[in-house]
C-alpha cells in the first residue's frame, strides 16, 4: 500500500479512502486556495479514484464543477495539479513506482519517471517537483523535469511524510530527520543545500505543512497532543498549541489559512481544531484588571515553581474554533479556504464526501455546517444523506432574525501575498518568460496554458 499524507500546501490535503463498489481503495484529495494571486482561479480540488482522477473548480459552497475527468491510468493513488495549470502528476496503484506527468487539457503525456521503490508522495511548486520514497527523496527541475538532486539514506519514512513550500522563491523542503524523535530537516530545494534541523518533538513526526509564503512551518508528532509552529529558515519556535490531553491521537492533516492567521488540524477523533496565530499582548497601563487577567497572572506566577512539563502545558494556547464531525472512525483531512469572500473549513472524509463549514474569524467557537458534497460519481445518495441536505436547505431558508447575519459580521484580513515573490503569473501557473516543460516523448514544446483560455506563454530566450 502507498501511504499519502498532507503537504505541498497552498491549502492542499490528501486522504486514505476505502473500497466499496466503484470507489478506490484510496481517495486522494488536494485543495489549493489561490486567493491573492494575479489572474489565478480561486479553488482547485483533485480526487483520485478507481477509474482515474477528477479535477474540480470550487467557486461557491453550493456547487462543485468537475472541469476534467482523467482516465489515462486507473487506480490513481496520488494526483497533483500544478496550481491551475494543465500539468498534472499521477501515480497509480497498478504501477506504484512510476510517476506520469500529463497535460490534461490536451490529453498528452509530458514525461514519466520510474524509481527504485514505491512513490509515497509527490510535492510541487513552480520551480521544483519532489518525489518522496521510503528512504530517499528526488528533486526535479519542473521547467524541464531533469533530476537535480537525490537525498539518499534519509531516516526510515514509511508514510512519505514531507512538505514543500509553494512559494517558489522559498522552495523549502521539510522531512523527518529521525525515525525515533521528532526532528525536522529543512532543505533549500532551490540552492540544493540543508538549511537547518529543528528539534520539534520528543516522539516521531506525524504531520508537516508550510504556510503560503514558506516562512512558517507547522508540525505534529505521533502523540498528537501538541502542535508547534516554527519560523523558516531560522527554525525558532513561534507558537505552541495544545490539541487535547488524550495521548496517541493520530493527526491526519495540518493546514494554514492563506494569510497564515489560522491553522487547522484534523485527527482520528471526531473533532477538528482551528488555532489562531496571535501573540497575546500584556494589558496596557491604565486598564482596569479583569478577574480573568488576575487569574492568568496568578497561573503565570505559579508556573515558575512547577516542573517544566507542567509549565509548558500552562503556556500552550487552546483551539480558537472547533468542528464536531458527525462521523467517528473514518479518516478525514481538513483545509482552510476563502470561498465567496468568507472563511470556510473544508473537511473530506474517507466515505467520499466533503463538508464545508463557516468560520467566525472574530469569535471562533463551534463552526456551522453549510454544505455537504459527494465527490464520487455513479452512486446515488442514501436516503439519510438526502434528509441531511433537506435539513440544511430548510435551515438556510429560515427568516432572518434581528441580529446581524454571519456574513455581515465577518471581517476578512487584508494581507495579500508579497508582491516581491509572487508576481507575474498567468492563469496557467507559468511565469511569463519562463521555459515551459518539454520532454523527448512529446512532439514539440508542451504549453501548460490553453491559448484560447489563458494568455500565451513564450519560451525564454537567452
Amino acid at each position: 500500500m502507498i501511504a499519502t499524507l498532507a503537504a505541498n500546501q497552498r491549502l492542499m490535503f490528501f486522504l486514505w479512502g476505502v473500497s466499496t463498489g466503484n470507489i478506490l481503495i484510496k481517495v486522494t484529495l488536494s485543495w489549493r486556495d489561490l486567493r491573492g494571486y494575479q489572474n489565478v482561479k480561486p479553488g482547485s480540488l483533485s480526487v483520485g479514484t478507481k477509474s482515474g482522477y477528477r479535477l474540480f473548480s470550487v467557486t461557491s459552497v453550493d456547487k462543485m464543477d468537475c472541469i476534467h475527468a482523467g482516465a489515462e491510468c486507473p487506480d490513481v493513488c496520488i494526483v497533483e495539479r500544478l496550481f491551475s495549470s494543465s500539468l498534472v502528476v499521477v501515480v497509480s496503484l497498478s504501477m506504484p513506482r512510476r510517476m506520469n506527468v500529463y497535460h490534461f487539457k490536451r490529453g498528452t503525456e509530458i514525461c514519466n519517471y520510474s524509481y527504485s521503490n514505491n512513490i509515497l508522495s509527490v510535492r510541487l511548486n513552480r520551480q521544483r517537483l519532489v518525489v518522496c520514497l521510503e528512504e530517499s527523496v528526488y528533486i526535479h527541475n519542473i521547467k524541464d523535469m531533469k533530476l537535480l538532486k537525490t537525498l539518499l539514506n534519509i531516516p526510515h519514512n514509511p508514510s512519505g511524510l514531507c512538505a514543500l513550500s509553494v512559494n517558489h522563491a522559498n522552495s523549502y523542503l521539510a522531512y523527518p530527520g529521525s525515525q525515533t524523535i521528532g526532528e525536522i530537516m529543512v532543505y533549500d530545494a532551490n540552492n540544493l543545500r540543508t538549511v537547518t534541523m529543528i528539534p520539534a518533538h520528543d516522539s516521531p513526526l506525524a504531520a508537516l505543512t508550510f504556510n503560503t509564503s514558506g516562512t512558517k512551518l507547522a508540525s505534529a508528532s505521533e502523540r498528537g497532543t501538541v502542535i508547534r509552529v516554527f519560523t523558516i529558515p531560522e527554525g525558532q519556535r513561534l507558537f505552541e498549541f495544545r490539541r487535547g490531553m488524550k495521548r496517541y491521537v493520530s493527526i491526519s492533516s495540518l493546514s494554514f489559512s492563506s494569510d497564515a492567521q489560522f491553522l487547522c488540524a484534523s485527527s482520528n477523533t471526531e473533532t477538528v481544531h482551528i488555532f489562531k496565530l496571535e501573540h497575546h499582548n500584556p494589558s496596557r497601563a491604565g486598564e482596569s484588571p479583569t478577574w480573568g487577567a488576575y487569574v492568568g497572572k496568578m497561573f503565570t506566577a505559579a508556573s515558575t515553581y512547577l516542573p517544566s512539563q507542567v509549565s509548558d502545558m500552562m503556556h500552550q494556547d487552546r483551539a480558537f474554533a472547533t468542528v464536531r464531525l458527525n462521523m467517528f472512525g473514518l479518516k478525514n483531512i481538513c483545509a482552510l479556504a476563502t470561498i465567496q469572500k468568507l472563511p470556510r473549513l473544508l473537511v473530506a472524509s474517507s466515505d467520499g464526501h466533503i463538508y464545508i463549514y463557516n468560520i467566525d474569524p472574530q469569535e471562533g467557537g463551534e463552526c456551522v455546517l453549510v454544505r455537504k458534497h459527494r465527490l464520487l460519481e455513479g452512486d446515488e445518495e442514501p436516503q439519510e444523506e438526502q434528509q441531511e441536505e433537506k435539513e440544511l436547505e430548510d435551515r438556510r431558508s429560515l427568516p432572518p432574525s434581528n441580529s446581524p447575519s454571519y456574513a455581515a459580521t465577518v471581517v476578512l484580513p487584508s494581507t495579500p501575498p508579497s508582491s516581491t515573490t509572487l508576481t507575474g503569473y498567468s492563469d496557467g501557473g507559468a511565469e511569463k518568460g519562463d521555459v515551459i516543460p518539454e520532454h523527448e516523448f512529446t512532439k514539440g514544446p508542451v504549453c501548460l496554458d490553453d491559448e484560447n483560455e489563458f494568455p500565451p506563454v513564450s519560451n525564454q530566450s537567452n
